[in-house]
């Protein structure tokens, strides 16, 4: 085969179009698959893969960085409507000529069986509708990234003003906490009608699919084939039964300690030792190096790869105005190297998402060897397992937080970050099994999910199920649109169980780390190098968890997320 320029540069690679491409596609479809060339030929496709799914990436990053930036907006754009849909087509043509010949090679299974079901999925009619769905997502970015509100004299973000509600005075927190509400209810109806945008395409996708809803499209697109709906629904009840208690038992106790009545949102996030909320960095750059230090404790390794993306500018972890909300890691395949978005404001919440988006770039380093994109590429590796390896690093780099390590905190420091992470995991499946049941039940009654005032009033009942705890009186406004400020709900729907289910798994690998850390890690690492070759439950397995969904397991790691929380509050408080 002709070979393509594997090595264009990063601003050149953003300009390609599918002209650039299509002649490889070509020659791939038109050449004929024996069992003596299928490796040679797959090794081609996966080339030609990482190239085109790596321009898509850097596309997507160059737009989040600057949502304000109309070069890369109007770039990306015109890959939408011009190169994704042909690249789709072409890649649907190769996917259907493998398996149309039958051939397969060792350690090819889980893939042909990924690749059987997005093929079956693939119509031609839904490629705009998907670009229309992508553009659609962007325009929401820059809602959200778009809101500032003013404080103390300052233009602050969405995220700098959360870090306010960690501040100990009450009245400072529900000042913030109000304003910022205010400001993101001010979107309220462009979000609903955003959202009936992105549920009338869903809802054409999926009939054009010839399935008969939009989760049962998504079900088969995420490739899950370990677990159904049914053991969501599962998993759902065993929070209400395991988590909720546990979570209420901790808010008495924070009220008890705050010296309040009813415990509003905005008490939820301040420090209840009394001291003033943690400060881990003053810049990006102490945030970069003390992490760096941090995970070449963990691993030697996992420290290198982190030091080579810093010194390759992959990189960007300052939050500032027209930037994307939230955090991520992206993969470049073709350049082999992972890249880390973030929007750090100087809390301890910005070291776990930098702990937790390390792991998955560890993840991607640590799959690069797998000679097939099949066997390793974003959409082929299980969410459920790349969030167990994102996860699991936020409890691996407990060990290391300490100053001494070359970490952030001085002991008792770092025993309130660790109570704070343990308080907020837990708080975390509820909130979970809300987003999880909002979109079931949106999906699975359409006429009412995409009416935006029957939402409100879905996510009001199932606040009141599985946060009781939390007191909304007075703003009921804000708490019936929680589900307009998630933004998985809008542009990556049902991507959220995973976080739940490999809670519970990175849960299990610091059960085990408590008890041998290095055989821990090295479990861990070894889970990682399987890509996408193996299930779900054996990936759980070989980092040596359980995929689970009920509530003796959730009891388990219960018992030990509280007991630990009480024992370092003894310790340092």
């Amino acid at each position: 085969m002709t070979e393509i320029n594997k090595h264009p540069k990063p601003e050149e690679l953003i300009t390609w179009g599918w002209a650039n491409f299509e002649p490889y596609y070509s020659e791939l479809e038109k050449e004929q698959l024996t069992s003596s060339n299928i490796k040679d030929w797959l090794a081609s496709w996966t080339a030609l893969f990482d190239l085109a799914e790596e321009l898509y990436n850097r596309l997507y990053v160059a737009t989040s960085v600057n949502t304000a930036d109309q070069v890369t907006t109007n770039l990306f754009e015109t890959y939408m409507e011009e190169t994704f849909p042909m690249w789709k087509t072409a890649e649907q043509k190769l996917k259907e000529k493998l398996l149309a010949s039958g051939l397969t090679i060792p350690g090819f299974e889980i893939a042909l069986r990924n690749m059987r079901a997005d093929a079956a999925l693939f119509r031609e009619e839904n490629l705009p509708l998907q670009v229309k769905e992508e553009k659609l997502s962007k325009e929401h970015d820059k809602v959200l990234g778009a809101q500032t509100v003013e404080w103390q004299g300052e233009e602050k973000t969405v995220l700098q003003m959360e870090a306010v509600l960690r501040d100990p005075d009450r009245e400072t927190r529900r000042s913030a906490w109000e304003k910022l509400a205010n400001r993101q209810l001010a979107d309220r109806q462009a979000i609903n009608q955003q959202w009936k945008d992105f549920f009338a395409l869903r809802k054409q996708i999926a009939q054009n699919a010839g399935k008969s809803d939009f989760r049962a499209y998504r079900w088969q697109q995420l490739n899950r084939f370990d677990y159904s709906p049914q053991d969501c629904y599962a998993f759902h009840k065993a929070i209400e039964e395991a988590v909720v208690p546990a979570v209420n038992r901790l808010a008495e106790r924070r009220k008890k300690k705050l010296g309040i009545k009813d415990l509003r949102y905005y008490d939820l996030y301040v420090d209840l030792s009394g001291k003033p909320s943690l400060k881990p960095f003053a810049n990006v750059r102490e945030l970069t190096d003390k992490a760096s230090a941090i995970f070449h404790k963990v691993d030697p390794t996992f420290g290198g790869y982190f030091d080579t993306m810093d010194r390759d500018g992959l990189l960007d972890l300052g939050n500032r105005k027209n930037k994307a909300t939230g955090g991520y890691c992206t993969t470049f395949s073709n350049a082999e190297r992972p890249f880390i978005f973030a929007n750090a404001v100087g809390t301890h919440q910005n070291v776990l998402t930098l702990m937790h988006e390390g792991g998955h770039s560890f993840h991607a380093f640590e799959t690069f060897h797998l000679p097939y994109h099949q066997q390793r590429s974003e959409s082929n590796v299980p969410m459920e397992f790349a969030e167990v390896a994102s996860m699991a690093m936020e409890y691996l780099t407990y060990p290391y937080l300490e100053d001494k390590f070359g970490g952030y905190y001085s002991a008792a420091d770092a025993a309130r970050a660790r109570v704070d992470h343990l308080e907020l995991n837990l708080r975390f499946w509820p909130y979970m099994a809300i987003l999880d049941a909002f979109q079931h039940w949106a999906y699975e009654n359409p006429n009412e999910g995409i009416d935006p005032d029957k939402c409100d009033t879905k996510w009001a009942e199932l606040e009141k199920r599985f946060r009781p705890y939390i007191d909304w009186s007075g703003y009921e406004n804000v708490m019936m649109t929680g589900w307009q400020r998630k933004g998985h709900i809008h542009t990556v729907p049902f991507y959220y169980v995973e976080y739940g289910l490999a809670l519970l798994g990175a849960t299990q690998v610091w059960m085990n780390a408590l008890k041998d850390q290095n055989n821990a890690v090295e479990q861990y690492r070894s889970a990682l190098r399987l890509g996408g070759t193996v299930s779900l439950p054996e990936l759980f397995k070989a980092a040596g968890a359980r995929l689970a969904f009920d509530a003796a397991t959730l009891h388990e790691a219960l018992d030990l997320m509280e007991s630990t929380i009480y024992e370092l509050e003894e310790s340092y408080y």
